[in-house]
């Protein structure tokens, strides 16, 4: 079975933060705003998350790879190379820093071609958090 692709995951795990939002607003504020006198930093920690929100769909909103060609070499290229990678690390343990970067961009390019798919969805569970974060945001 082939690894989940980066932007699967990250839709997976918006998904999942919208669902825990939405279902528990009510509840989040109240805590959120009676947290506040005694921790204001939490004010800090929701409008920093609210910005990360807009960077992302940011980051999301500059990916265009409908036009690249041989975007899918590249990608079996990436996949094939992390299990190389994964592999490699065990006999190079000094070099298992440097082998995370490259598998960290392996990741990313790997998964480019479905991005596509989810990129509308990404972008509409960035809206929605956005939304239900400045929902819960204490006064």
């Amino acid at each position: 079975m082939a690894d989940q692709n980066l932007f699967q995951e990250l839709k997976d795990a918006l998904t999942e933060f919208e669902k825990l939002l939405k279902d528990n607003t009510a509840t989040i504020k109240t805590a959120v705003d009676k947290i506040a006198p005694l921790f204001p930093q939490i004010k800090d920690l929701i409008k920093k998350l609210i910005d990360l929100m807009g960077k992302l769909e940011a980051a999301i909103d500059k990916l265009d790879v409908k036009n690249i060609p041989g975007l899918d070499k590249v990608s079996d290229f990436t996949t094939q190379l992390k299990g190389v990678l994964t592999s490699a690390k065990g006999l190079l343990p000094s070099e298992a820093g440097a082998i995370d970067e490259v598998l960290a961009v392996a990741d990313v390019v790997s998964g480019l071609p479905s991005l596509d798919t989810v990129k509308a969805d990404i972008k509409k569970l960035l809206e929605s958090i956005t939304t239900l974060l400045k929902a819960i945001q204490p006064a």
